[in-house]
């Protein structure tokens, strides 16, 4: 028998496997709803966020199926087995966003420093263009990524600017789509041109302390949206939904130490 390399597998894949493993065991039977998110995630010994990515691998390959205000309930097994979606490579979409956080801000806040004019402005042709599609009713997707890599291009490094290309490609891929297509409302697109505006603005007054934490709550944003009820209604979400940066504490704290500086300055 030849020898096979042992590559190491993604831990939501594992995850994904051992639920799969159960439910074709009869363990969760067709019709069945599995256990809360919360419950889940302490039996098996992992983090909700890892969770959360292993039941949408499993959900695009339909074995089980979100019924909003009820729960994650087991599909009959797919016949044949799905072969639709090959997640092999697919990164989980929530630990890219927190690579995209910790990286993006750093990128946001080397831009303001090294960024021109003229940059800037053209950072800001991709906000306005966000703001087109989305009142024509149209997913900006290429927008976003245009803005952001866009923000990369600033920094005059190719290196973070492949890095940033490359970190938004995953957006593209099965398990990001579907996550997104959880949580996708009419303000989603709204909120996140508003956040692209004060990043835009940091960058202005080439203010990279204010640039990085106007991007990190960019992408803070988003991670606590993907990692909301899969099965709360929209309404009870929106309730949740989280501040304005300027209201939060990180926001307050920033602000404090702003105004701090000023003052040492002016003595």
């Amino acid at each position: 028998m030849p020898i096979k390399i042992i590559e190491p597998q993604r831990l939501y894949r594992q995850i994904s496997e051992q639920l799969r493993t159960l439910i074709e065991s009869g363990e969760f039977p067709p019709g069945s709803r599995l256990p809360a998110e919360r419950d889940l995630a302490v039996q098996l010994g992992v983090s909700r966020p890892s969770l959360r990515e292993a039941l949408i691998a499993l959900e695009v390959h339909g074995y089980i199926e979100v019924h909003m205000g009820s729960g994650i309930y087991v599909c009959d097994p797919p016949t044949p087995p799905s072969k639709r979606y090959d997640l092999s490579q697919e990164e989980g979409p929530l630990e890219v966003i927190r690579a995209r956080a910790l990286l993006e801000s750093e990128v946001a806040a080397t831009a303001a420093k090294a960024g021109r004019k003229a940059q800037f402005d053209a950072i800001e042709e991709a906000i306005d263009m966000m703001a087109a599609d989305t009142e024509a009713g149209l997913v900006p997707l290429e927008a976003d990524q245009l803005f952001h890599v866009r923000i990369a291009e600033a920094t005059g490094n190719s290196v973070l600017i492949g890095v940033v290309k490359q970190l938004f490609e995953f957006r593209m891929g099965p398990l990001f789509d579907r996550l997104h297509g959880h949580f996708e409302s009419g303000d989603v697109w709204p909120q996140a041109i508003a956040e692209h505006r004060r990043i835009l603005k940091a960058l202005r007054a080439k203010d990279p302390d204010q640039a990085r934490l106007a991007m990190q709550e960019h992408m803070g944003v988003a991670f606590k949206r993907l990692t909301s009820s899969l099965t709360e209604s929209p309404r009870r979400r929106k309730a949740a939904s989280p501040r304005s940066p300027s209201d939060t504490q990180a926001g307050r704290r920033a602000k404090a130490a702003k105004t701090t500086k000023k003052k040492g300055l002016t003595k």
